[in-house]
């Protein structure tokens, strides 16, 4: 995904445009995808009233060594292979990265949520650098210099962490809360709020990836993330109640109605709004408040890789700006 904070601005961008690299995005093509079982959705339902994240407040965990990480891949069903010294240069490396997260937030948004940075410190970003269509492993390029997508393969994309931690700040998660992501992608996004919320949501629409990233939460965790292969624009209506954050990490042409009926009153939505590979797209925040009206401001100018399946296929809805 890219966007642009102003014009050319600055150099760190809140993600990097990756249609010259042919990728694609967001969600499968057709309609709404089944729902989980009866008993499964009751039970992910449960664990988000219940369940406590792994605590924020830490840094990485201290047992996480490189046998871990190992242990973690094998578990997810994927191969990698580091040398310690790799596995320490990816862990200094990212004591940089987090001073650059930091800085960032505070020149974008006056300062740094020690939410946000919490989570990204108890995250080993190494772990989601993967990719799928070739089974090889890109965790030696964690926590680069200067941040930007890697491939997922599938023509989805790693977003650059600087743009994660804005759209995470932008959000305003806070405990208790129940999120959905459209784009599941790496499952970095995700695992980001679910360090700070009670239960994370995501969708992803391309079947091959989602199918293989909804098995690298469990290896670390992560109990608090339900995932499933659909297209996000019908979003996830059997969840109950509805989401208090709804994040996408693709451009949509327009906001989808479904989506914001499921929108909790108090809620937001963090959508990415513009044609497909085309410039002017704009970063919205869509707020819904205790009477249920919908309410939306511009936040500034994004590029975006586009939302697939139905946001593509189907004319826009009637009365839908």
């Amino acid at each position: 995904m890219q966007s642009l904070p102003t014009p050319m601005s600055r150099r760190n961008m809140i993600g990097v445009s990756l249609a010259a690299a042919g990728l694609a995005s967001c969600g499968p093509r057709g309609g709404p995808a089944s729902s989980e079982s009866a008993a499964a959705e009751a039970a992910a339902q449960s664990a988000a009233a219940s369940a406590a994240p792994a605590a924020a407040s830490s840094a990485t965990p201290s047992n996480w060594t490189l046998a871990a990480f190992e242990e973690a891949m094998a578990a997810s069903g994927r191969a990698t292979k580091l040398s310690q010294g790799q596995f320490d240069g990816i862990q200094t490396r990212k004591v940089a990265a987090l001073e650059r997260i930091r800085k960032y937030l505070i020149d974008r948004l006056k300062s740094a949520d020690p939410q946000v940075m919490a989570a990204f410190q108890a995250i080993p970003r190494e772990y989601y650098h993967y990719d799928y269509a070739d089974h090889v492993s890109t965790a030696t390029v964690a926590y680069e210099d200067n941040p930007k997508p890697w491939a997922l393969g599938y023509g989805s994309a790693l977003s650059d962490y600087l743009g994660q931690a804005y759209m995470t700040q932008v959000a305003q998660p806070k405990a208790g809360d129940v999120t959905l992501e459209i784009g599941t992608g790496s499952g970095f996004q995700s695992s980001l709020l679910s360090r700070i919320v009670a239960h994370a949501y995501s969708i992803e629409i391309i079947q091959p990836l989602g199918e293989a990233v909804g098995k690298i939460f469990k290896p670390l965790g992560y109990t608090n993330i339900t995932s499933r292969v659909g297209d996000g624009y019908f979003g996830w209506p059997e969840v109950t109640g509805g989401f208090d954050i709804i994040i996408f990490t693709c451009a949509a042409q327009y906001a989808p109605p479904d989506l914001l009926k499921q929108l909790k009153p108090g809620g937001r939505m963090i959508i990415p709004i513009g044609q497909p590979f085309k410039r002017g797209q704009v970063l919205y925040i869509y707020t819904k408040d205790a009477d249920g009206k919908v309410h939306s401001r511009r936040d500034m100018g994004v590029f975006f890789i586009p939302m697939t399946g139905h946001m593509m296929d189907a004319p826009r809805p009637a009365g839908v700006a």
